[in-house]
């Protein structure tokens, strides 16, 4: 893969004043063609202003920043807008502007002094709007779509702009669960497809995991980028949480709340409807992992002409429920201790 990006020393901030703050200093990286990057951390940490300081829009306080082998101050403006496009977290409210319009919004660094776009403009912004879907939509002002509909619009932009480099700050920011994985999905995508090279900032640890490249992660005290795969295998992702309720398995790779178990009990029977019964006794607070012995209630979860049964044993007793929701108000009300 070619380098495209290279940081040097780098050190990010920002000026009130005479009074400098940085929040991340003398940072080393190399971004290559076609790589999604997730930059992940907590608030504060300088996601937003390191990806701003990619984007130009704020000078680096030190080092330097090489793009296509040569410092990017040395590229003019026009040059700069035709190699790296930016998508902020802000979502546009326009009353009387298209879709098609504000993608169009793109291609101004390609047209001349009146803004007029040429036939290649208008098939590339045509074909922008196309590859996010909302070729349905495009006479439709913006006003009038949802917003992840809209944050589809600002990536088509970009695409529009046709960058080798998009940054985009919390592109999930506001969005459902259905568009949040959709739209990370599709960038992961344009990186495969359109070989582009796209960096982001998310608060979704869970979402970048499972579509990004490298996950570059800011905390306090060190800087740790890799393939999400292999900081997992090294514990780097689990570590992140060890002074947390929050827990990783990485077995699962899923989060969880530290529980404070409130008994035991063992669990039999297999398929879908066994691991999600496993998931609400977890929730519940009972430790379902566990040997042969030392446990005082038993749930065995099968198939009873043809739907899904849990009984329940507790000493000489037992009892069937025909939903987990039965099952856990059950245990809720009326075992204290397993």
């Amino acid at each position: 893969m070619n380098p495209i990006i290279k940081a040097h020393q780098l050190s990010v901030g920002y000026r009130n004043g005479k009074q400098i703050t940085t929040v991340i200093r003398n940072l080393d990286v190399i971004v290559s063609q076609g790589e999604l990057i997730g930059i992940i951390g907590q608030n504060g940490i300088g996601k937003s202003t390191l990806l701003r300081t990619l984007a130009r829009l704020q000078d680096p306080l030190d080092g330097d920043i090489i793009l296509f082998g040569q410092p990017f101050r040395l590229f003019s403006r026009n040059e700069f807008a035709q190699k790296v496009s930016f998508v902020s977290t802000e979502i546009l409210k326009l009353n009387h502007c298209t879709v098609r319009q504000l993608v169009s919004l793109g291609r101004s660094p390609y047209t001349n002094w009146f803004g007029q776009l040429s036939d290649k403009d208008n098939v590339m912004v045509s074909e922008a709007i196309e590859m996010v879907g909302l070729t349905s939509l495009a006479e439709r002002y913006i006003n009038e779509i949802s917003d992840g509909e809209r944050q589809r619009v600002m990536i088509a932009r970009t695409l529009a702009q046709d960058t080798d480099i998009i940054v985009l700050d919390e592109p999930t920011a506001f969005l459902d669960m259905p568009n949040k994985y959709e739209v990370i999905h599709l960038l992961n995508e344009l990186t495969r497809t359109k070989k582009k090279t796209i960096l982001f900032t998310s608060h979704d640890l869970n979402i970048a995991m499972r579509e990004a490249d490298r996950l570059w992660i800011l905390t306090p005290g060190a800087f740790i980028e890799g393939a999400p795969e292999d900081l997992v295998l090294q514990h780097f992702i689990s570590g992140l949480f060890d002074e947390t309720r929050l827990k990783f398995d990485p077995r699962k790779g899923e989060f969880s709340i530290r529980r404070k178990p409130i008994g035991s009990c063992k669990l039999s029977g297999k398929g879908v409807a066994h691991i999600w019964t496993k998931r609400a006794l977890e929730r519940l607070g009972f430790d379902t992992e566990l040997d042969s012995e030392g446990y005082s209630l038993e749930i065995i979860v099968e198939e009873k002409a043809g739907n899904t049964i849990w009984r329940v044993k507790q000493q000489n007793s037992e009892k069937e429920f025909k939903t987990i929701s039965e099952l856990a108000t059950f245990l809720k009300n009326t075992i204290s201790e397993c």
